[in-house]
């Protein structure tokens, strides 16, 4: 009887292999008509793919450049800048040289003739001569006072002959070299007498 019931398990077995091999067969069967299913791309289809990857390309390559060609013109304008404006601190050093050449010139009289006059006039006329050759320019207090320009020492009261931001007298010249400013004008301005408000 163990003999019978072993026999039919096994054929039991066999069956069931032979519906999962079916099954099996089936969904081969299914998965090859899925692939024929699908056709490969036309030709234009692939090139209207082709078309839109090299569009894309090109925008990406246009706007690299365009970001390269701007990259080179801000360093031109920063190198240019640079080359301009290199000689400024020596400009600097050297007007710190003409104040105290001014400075030595207001202890000698102008009616002083001596050799150590006229040389430290000659030294100063030359150097001058230099610094404005190089862009040095003296920054000019006819004008009414401008903060950018102009650094207020001290302040009197404005008058009727004396209008408000009027420039009274400069204590030290101001300069510029080119578009740049090197040293503001300290000055004395006439200010008007604040108001009770503004106090």
């Amino acid at each position: 009887m163990k003999f019978k019931e072993g026999l039919q398990v096994a054929t039991a077995m066999t069956e069931g292999d032979e519906v999962e091999a079916g099954a099996e067969q089936g969904a081969e069967d299914e998965v090859k008509v899925d692939v024929e299913d699908k056709t490969e791309p036309t030709l234009e289809e692939l090139l209207a793919i082709a078309e839109e990857k090299a569009i894309s390309a090109e925008k990406e390559i246009s706007y690299r450049d365009a970001e390269i060609q701007n990259v080179r013109k801000r360093m031109l304008v920063e190198k240019a800048d640079a080359v301009q404006y290199s000689s400024m601190g020596l400009a600097r050093r050297m007007l710190a040289v003409l104040d105290d050449t001014d400075r030595a010139l207001d202890t000698v009289g102008d009616d002083d003739d001596s050799s150590v006059a006229d040389g430290l006039r000659l030294i100063r006329s030359r150097l001058w001569q230099e610094l404005t050759a190089a862009g040095v320019s003296q920054i000019s207090t006819d004008a009414l006072f401008d903060p950018n320009l102009h650094e207020a020492i001290a302040t009197i009261p404005a008058t009727d002959e004396i209008p408000a931001k009027s420039i009274v007298s400069v204590l030290e010249p101001g300069y510029r070299f080119k578009e740049r400013i090197v040293k503001a004008a300290r000055v004395v301005v006439a200010a008007s007498p604040m108001s009770d408000s503004e106090e």
